[in-house]
């Protein structure tokens, strides 16, 4: 196992780990001479970046191994305390910014592509040979999904 993904694990509060991923996530856009902007306030996304001329909310989430093969996370918020609920992200943020501490890799994933709960990525075949219906990880690699978004419109 990596020192990075035992650094992980040794982050045994999510709020950590999401404070983390965050980190790693701002890092990425700010490498490729992306302007991000964070919110002062609690909103349901935690940045902001600008992108071909356009804004992007972006909710950053750390991706876990579902299965061989593949990462998955959530895509639903939790709200705790007297006002417990769940709700999920569309409407309120474009995009999922998700890292794996695992591969390194990270992944840009529209809200709109995801299902209510959490979503699974496939970087590997399955054994059953199936290819219908699966999120593979190359369609949503950060890099990807950037050279999409910078692309006149």
């Amino acid at each position: 196992m990596s020192d990075r993904t035992t650094c992980y694990e040794n982050l045994e509060q999510p709020q950590k780990r999401g404070r983390a991923t965050e980190a790693i996530v701002r890092a990425a856009f700010a490498v490729r001479d992306i302007p991000v902007l964070v919110p002062t306030a609690d909103e349901p996304y935690d940045l902001v970046v600008e992108v071909g001329g356009q804004f992007h909310r972006i909710q950053c989430k750390t991706a876990y191994r579902k299965s061989e093969g593949t990462v998955a996370f959530g895509t639903i918020a939790t709200r705790r305390g007297d006002d417990y609920g769940r709700e999920d992200y569309r409407g309120r943020a474009e995009y999922f910014a998700v890292y794996d501490p695992v591969t390194d890799n990270r992944y840009l994933v529209p809200v709109s592509d995801t299902a209510d709960g959490k979503m699974e990525i496939r970087f590997r075949e399955p054994n059953n040979g199936r290819r219908a219906g699966i999120n593979w990880a190359e369609d949503y690699l950060l890099e990807e999904r950037l050279a999409d978004l910078r692309r006149p419109r």
